[in-house]
């Protein structure tokens, strides 16, 4: 990557997280990482960001509803509390990879803890998924300047979760609506490329239909975005989560010089044909860095 950078040859913004490998030695990665460099290094196209999503693999709940909700062991509190407190030491952003509410319970009582020792005082952290978190915890992130982002990950696997916990539950998994309602920085994407492709249309049809891949209607209306809404959760919600606040491209309009033209945008395009919509040219200050069908076809494009 820091090749492809140095060349010139990227052709999307990256500001990345750095995520350790190692279990048992989350800490010492992070206190290298901290010597090493800081949030900020690089320029607006390719840049540290933070550190995540894995922080520590005790903490680490998977996705798969197949089986069920795993418990954390009791060595997750004081693990995840000496990192936390590194980073917000050293003011690093961070995320960290959350499904369950009751995982989310226990990270709170370890940000709080950290936050009484050390402020967090505005430092940018969230949690990744939050699938079944509560109002409670959705009001306790807010209160410690958190935000969440949430994935398509129930366009796979709604059927398995209505079938284990039922489509009462269903209905606020997550509980998207609440979150923008209660005032949380919320960010659209799509949890690629294990979980899902990146295709952006494959989380902005689930945000607006509310439906998965087979067909299931999982969200009532009230926690269903439309079609601007789940756009901007995927441009300036996103943005958040960068610290690019202000800097990425707003809805339609960009402040930074990049655009895109899509010949079949979510707008006119019906629902049924929001996930699949996914011809477009994209440019970066004046360079075309990708095209699709017939915009790749044209002679007088040189795309990467």
């Amino acid at each position: 990557m820091n090749e492809l950078h140095r060349n010139g040859e990227l052709s999307i913004r990256l500001a990345y997280n750095l995520f350790t490998q190692r279990p048992k030695q989350e800490l010492a990665d992070f206190q290298n990482w901290t010597k090493m460099t800081k949030p900020g290094d690089g320029d607006d196209f390719y840049r540290v960001n933070g550190a995540g999503e894995m922080l520590v693999f005790s903490a680490a709940d998977f996705e798969d509803i197949l089986v069920p909700r795993p418990d954390m062991l009791p060595v997750m509190e004081s693990e995840l509390k000496a990192v936390i407190r590194h980073l917000v030491e050293n003011r690093w952003p961070f995320r960290i990879h959350t499904t369950y509410n009751e995982t989310i319970e226990r990270a709170l009582n370890v940000y709080e803890e950290v936050n009484r020792e050390i402020p967090f005082d505005g430092l940018h952290w969230f949690f990744d998924h939050c699938e079944t978190i509560s109002d409670r915890n959705i009001e306790r992130v807010k209160a410690l300047g958190g935000g969440i982002a949430v994935q398509n990950r129930m366009t796979f696997q709604g059927e398995y979760f209505v079938e284990r916990y039922g489509s009462q539950q269903a209905k606020r998994t997550p509980p998207i609506r609440r979150m923008l309602e209660m005032g949380v920085p919320v960010g659209a994407g799509t949890d690629a490329t294990r979980v899902s492709s990146y295709n952006p249309y494959l989380s902005l049809y689930w945000l607006i239909t509310g439906k998965t891949v087979g067909g299931l209607s999982l969200y009532p209306q009230e926690n269903r975005l439309d079609r601007e809404e789940a756009l901007k959760l995927y441009t300036m919600g996103s943005s958040w989560f960068s610290t690019e606040d202000g800097k990425k491209e707003r809805s339609l309009l960009a402040s930074w010089p990049t655009w895109r033209f899509s010949l079949a945008t979510i707008f006119p395009s019906p629902k049924r044909k929001s996930s699949v919509s996914n011809r477009y040219l994209q440019s970066w200050v004046g360079k075309i860095v990708y095209a699709s069908d017939e915009f790749s076809n044209s002679h007088r494009l040189r795309c990467q």
